[in-house]
């Protein structure tokens, strides 16, 4: 297996994303072997188990391994993965529509990160935080879309930002932080109580949940984003070619 090099330039998650890359290739593990554990990996490589989840966590999210608690990590199975270039913030969105948005809610604060969280920062869900911003967004009517944005914590983003301007505009002009990738999961169910209060709709309502999964230009996780838009206000479109 392929040494870290502390004294690279490169990060050493980027190098253990190479080296797990490479050993993925192996027919054993394409058969179906489960990865070493990350305690195994980590002490392999040499680096800390943060540092490996953050790898890990990037190979998952391209659909290349797959993780099960209490199981262990081994290679995906090879399918369909679908998958949308040239994607727009909200806010870009919504200016192609011609829609003028409007912010009903806007809360930020500091909190500890669920598991799933954690786990795409690669951080310590016992020990960090993570500035959460939570916006009710809609047009002039009414509001169609609650999101809840989780930042990096490295990236060390105040809360006394003006958060009313787009958000990416924010990172990159006072952060430095250009945005690049986004991955995305969509799932639909029923609005609930907290989300139907929050979109002026009734619980049984349908509601659609957006998950973006955000990455700079260096594929360094900046925003973990959960969007629940009211069905009757949004319709997700996919353009292919062949």
């Amino acid at each position: 297996m392929k040494k870290i090099n502390h004294k690279d330039a490169k990060p050493l998650h980027l190098q253990a994303e190479e080296v797990i890359r490479t050993l993925i290739e192996e027919e054993e593990y394409k058969k179906g072997k489960l990865l070493p554990s990350e305690v195994e990996l980590s002490e392999q490589l040499g680096i800390s188990r943060n540092t490996l989840r953050q790898a890990i966590n990037k190979l998952v999210f391209e659909g290349l391994l797959v993780r099960k608690k209490g199981y262990g990590t081994k290679v995906a199975k090879k399918g369909i993965v679908g998958g949308v270039k040239n994607w727009l913030s909200f806010s870009q969105e919504m200016k192609m529509l011609g829609i003028d948005v409007k912010n009903f809610e806007l809360h930020v604060s500091s909190k500890r990160p669920s598991p799933e969280v954690a786990d795409f920062f690669g951080i310590d869900v016992t020990q960090d935080r993570c500035l959460v911003l939570e916006r009710v967004r809609g047009n002039k009517e009414y509001p169609f879309v609650y999101f809840i944005s989780y930042f990096n914590p490295a990236i060390h983003l105040s809360s006394d930002e003006n958060f009313s301007l787009p958000l990416y505009e924010i990172l990159e002009k006072q952060y430095g932080v250009v945005v690049k990738t986004s991955k995305e999961e969509i799932s639909a169910r029923l609005a609930g109580d907290f989300i139907s209060e929050k979109l002026e709709i009734s619980s049984g309502d349908p509601i659609l949940i957006r998950k973006r999964f955000v990455y700079d230009v260096n594929d360094v996780p900046v925003e973990f984003n959960i969007g629940y838009y009211r069905a009757d206000s949004f319709t997700y479109t996919i353009e292919a070619e062949r």
